[in-house]
């Protein structure tokens, strides 16, 4: 059955996912406040290239002003793919469009599924991990894929309810995003939530203040050690609020948490495992805070290394690595500092 599916911001990761959603043969609106990026969509499609090839997709696009034209369609799934600071007044803006049955899927960084049940209710609410999806929305109508699919040898797209229970939207969820990359359902949100939030306090704000794609910083001791240090924190962080933790590039969260106690086997494992984990990474494929470095935006800095030194502090455990580098990456942002590896070597 032909679903109404919309992405509520068509970025590079919900114009890549809802790009090859609309090649299944779905219905598929995108919608984002990115003027020029709707009016590429809407005269020649999106355009999908880097690791799964080279694709053009036509597909409905919508401005911000043009919402109301949804009231003919209702929703049946809404995507939100926002920035974790817009994350509110998205959901409230399709919210109204939803059908009966529709529901509304957090596909971000952070954890934003309590935001948006303020709005809309946790019955509407059905969470999903990207993980590692690598992704870059370099030019207005065209979106490149920097890392490797995943394939059956790791699971990218991660679909749970709230409660933790399969359901058959859950299953009808990670059904459609198989057509995109490797998806599963799983029962464990929370904990796969906090594992991708591990994942990417391990690069976002390293690459934000220093100008390194993820290939340079794991090439570097330097950024790549304080990667791990980030981990260890922020898995001793999870573990403290009670979440169970997925492996991270296939090695337990007691290991990262050694090596970043100084374990010397275990830093050693580990720096072997990320320098290559780079193979499946394109030369210029960065982080997303990173990316809006370099593009001149506002960064999710308080939403990925600032919500794990906050989470840590309430539930006293503390984090100082992770607040060393979100005030770093502020300098950054505000123009204090340039993108510099130095700016990490004293954290």
């Amino acid at each position: 059955m032909q679903q109404h599916i919309v992405f509520m911001g068509a970025g590079a990761v919900g114009a890549y996912v809802g790009g090859h959603i609309a090649r299944s043969g779905q219905e598929v609106t995108l919608i984002d406040p990115w003027p020029d990026h709707i009016e590429a969509i809407k005269a020649d499609g999106i355009k999908l290239s880097g690791t799964q090839g080279e694709h053009t997709v036509k597909v409905n696009a919508l401005h911000l002003h043009e919402v109301q034209h949804l009231h003919t369609r209702p929703i049946d799934i809404a995507f939100i793919c926002t920035k974790s600071y817009d994350t509110e007044w998205a959901t409230m803006m399709i919210a109204q469009y939803l059908a009966p049955n529709g529901y509304v899927v957090s596909l971000q960084n952070s954890i934003n599924e309590e935001i948006i049940a303020s709005v809309v209710g946790w019955g509407k609410v059905l969470g999903c991990i990207a993980s590692t999806i690598g992704v870059d929305a370099f030019k207005a109508g065209h979106v490149v894929r920097t890392i490797q699919p995943g394939g059956p040898g790791y699971t990218v797209f991660r679909v749970g309810e709230v409660h933790g229970r399969v359901t058959p939207r859950a299953e009808l969820l990670a059904n459609l995003l198989s057509n995109v990359d490797s998806a599963k359902v799983t029962t464990d949100l929370w904990g796969e939530r906090w594992s991708k939030l591990v994942l990417n306090a391990m690069g976002n704000g390293i690459s934000a203040c220093t100008g390194l794609s993820n290939r340079e910083m794991y090439a570097l001791e330097i950024p790549r050690r304080l990667a791990i240090r980030l981990a260890g924190e922020a898995i001793k962080v999870g573990q403290a609020l009670g979440y169970e933790l997925e492996k991270l590039n296939g090695r337990p969260a007691e290991k990262w948490v050694a090596a970043a106690a100084g374990d010397v086997d275990a830093l050693a494992e580990l720096e072997a495992v990320m320098i290559k984990s780079t193979k499946r990474m394109t030369e210029k494929g960065r982080p997303s805070t990173g990316q809006d470095i370099i593009k001149g935006r506002r960064t999710e800095i308080d939403f990925i290394n600032g919500l794990v030194a906050s989470k840590g502090e309430q539930a006293g455990v503390a984090a100082p690595t992770h607040a060393a580098l979100t005030a770093v990456v502020k300098q950054v942002e505000s123009g204090q500092l340039s993108p510099d590896p130095d700016n990490v070597t004293g954290l």
